[in-house]
């Protein structure tokens, strides 16, 4: 007992001392680099797994902690202040489009990419007016001024939108769902984002799925902030939250009413997807200026709303 009580003792001065372990089948010391060298060639490290309100549960979670969120599939890092994605790419500029004579910007957001400014294309016509499937595609510029449209993209009706697809209108469903993607007035190989589609978004800026499936404002992590353009060149202040730290950049561009007014310059954008709600209404996103979180709902397709495209 002796002999057993002097080697258990000096074990523990020696990893005291050494502060080193490894953990191997092949008997090596650890690397003179590493407090912990693990090596195998048959067995992977497994970090602690949770869910996502266990992992935001954690009370003073230390600087550098690591786990494996099972409600998105990822590791999470934290950095002291958040919770972060192991791999995220977010803001990686993408590939440059050139599309009915402008150039537009993309950006990489988690396995997404998206134009990185609001689309700009169609001829103007008069708030007051409905625009028309006449062959061409339309747009509103705010207060029916294209100094607006250059700033902040075109704002479109719903239907024109997605190119009367389907016989698509503003105030009936299409004659049967398109299947696939809905390009709409986007260029070739991009198309309108569906609300599924927004809402992979939204959860990989850090909504729970439970959370993006609500209407109205949602969100907990700054993702409205993480969209928005930062500073208050274009933004009303105090432009609440805005780090644009996934490089989507939303500009406030307001929005056409069906009434034929415009209003919000500034204050919000409005977003459309090409989702449907009970066939005179679609999905739509909102951002505002006094905000970090994002607003969604269902509202009429006569209102004029900035697009954005995303990539086949």
């Amino acid at each position: 007992m002796k002999k057993l009580t002097f080697l258990l003792l000096t074990l523990a001065t020696t990893l005291t001392l050494n502060a080193q372990v490894a953990i191997n089948t092949d008997n090596s010391l650890p690397d003179s680099s590493a407090i912990l060298d693990v090596k195998s060639t048959t067995k992977g490290f497994l970090p602690p797994r949770m869910t996502n309100a266990q992992m935001e549960a954690m009370s003073s979670p230390a600087e550098g902690l690591m786990i494996y969120n099972i409600d998105f599939k990822n590791i999470f890092f934290y950095t002291g202040s958040n919770w972060i994605k192991l791999n995220n790419n977010d803001g990686i500029a993408g590939d440059s489009i050139n599309y009915e004579g402008q150039t537009y910007q993309t950006v990489v957001i988690g396995d997404q990419i998206w134009m990185a400014e609001n689309l700009n294309v169609g001829t103007m016509i008069s708030g007051s007016n409905n625009q028309n499937n006449s062959g061409s595609i339309e747009k509103y510029c705010y207060g029916d001024l294209t100094a607006n449209c250059d700033t902040n993209g075109g704002l479109y009706q719903w239907a024109e939108m997605v190119q009367y697809v389907n016989g698509a209108t503003n105030t009936t469903s299409w004659s049967s769902e398109p299947t696939g993607n809905v390009q709409g007035i986007c260029p070739p190989g991009w198309h309108i984002p569906t609300d599924a589609e927004w809402k992979t978004l939204e959860m990989h800026l850090g909504m729970t799925p439970a959370e993006a499936d609500h209407y109205d404002w949602r969100g907990t992590h700054n993702e409205g902030g993480k969209l928005k353009e930062t500073g208050i060149t274009h933004w009303d202040s105090p432009n609440t939250g805005a780090t644009n730290s996934s490089g989507f950049t939303a500009s406030p561009g307001g929005g056409r009413f069906s009434s034929g007014s415009f209003n919000g310059l500034g204050r919000g954008g409005y977003w459309w997807s090409s989702s449907e709600v009970a066939g005179a209404g679609a999905w739509f996103r909102f951002l505002g200026y006094n905000n970090g979180q994002v607003h969604r709902d269902g509202y009429d397709k006569t209102d004029g709303m900035s697009v954005r495209c995303l990539k086949n």
